[in-house]
Order: C-alpha cells, then structure tokens, then sequence
C-alpha cells in the first residue's frame, strides 16, 4: 500500500470523494469486461453443444444412409443445419465480443481523458476470445469435412 501522507497522494480533484468514486468507476469497467467473457463462454458453450450434435447427427445419418440406400436424407440435412447454426452463433459471438471490447476501451479512455479516472487501459484478448477462435477453425473444418463427405 501507499505509506505518503494523504496530502502527497494524488487525488482526483484534490478531492477523496472523487478519487473513491473513480476507483469505483474503473472496478465497474472491470466488472463489465469479466461480464462479456461470461457472455462470451456461455455463447461458446451454446455454440459448441449446436456443432457437436450437428456433426453427430450428421455422421450417425450419413452411415445408416451406406447400410439402408433408400433412407431419407432429413437427418442428414438437420445435421448440417446444426452445424452451420453453431458456426453462425461463433462468429456473431465472437464478433460482438471484440466489437464490445473496443466500445468499453473507448469509453475508458475518454474518462482518462477528463481526468475523471487514474489509468486508460486497452483491452486485449482474453484466453475467451482466444478459445472461441479456435473453436470456429475447428468449426469451420468440420463443416468443411461434412461438405466434402457429401460430395464425394
């Protein structure tokens, strides 16, 4: 902790009021930030249980097609329509993440510019964001497998 004075500290303003109340106001950016990486996994994890039971769906279909010629294809389809569903709600996650992200750094810095609160921070990628890329290029290969399969 600090060992000055309260007179050396910088204050805000010269005011305590006002620096506790900016501290309060950079804890809440905090606060915002973990809440879009909670939003952000329970989209991955929506997204993830669409693409597993797509491409299982897909598979389990597509072999019963090779043992009974004459099965219909509606599993099949249902199964690829799971899977693109899931790549979509990825990439709309992902993307609202990263467009949220750059929204809450600007509101940051204009505060920082008032001299309302201490530090302008730049919010980077979290290991969520990371992740959630990862999981559409394995997303997007699956897909790209399913389409092969079909096609072949």
């Amino acid at each position: 902790m600090n060992d000055r004075p309260l007179a050396q500290i910088d204050l805000i303003d010269n005011s305590t009021s006002v620096e506790l109340s900016s501290n309060r106001t950079s804890l809440s950016f905090e606060r915002t930030r973990m809440s879009a990486d909670r939003t952000l996994m329970s989209t991955v994890r929506t997204s993830l249980s669409l693409i597993g039971f797509g491409f299982t769906i897909h598979s389990v279909f597509g072999k019963a097609s090779a043992l009974i010629p004459n099965i219909d294809q509606t599993g099949t389809r249902l199964g690829l329509a799971l899977l693109t569903l899931g790549i979509l709600m990825l990439v709309m996650g992902i993307y609202g993440h990263a467009t949220f992200g750059r929204a809450l750094t600007r509101r940051r810095e204009r505060l920082h510019e008032l001299a309302l609160i201490h530090h302008a921070v730049e919010y980077r990628a979290t290991p969520t964001l990371v992740i959630a890329v990862l999981l559409l290029a394995a997303a997007l290969l699956a897909l790209g497998s399913v389409i092969f399969r079909m096609n072949s």
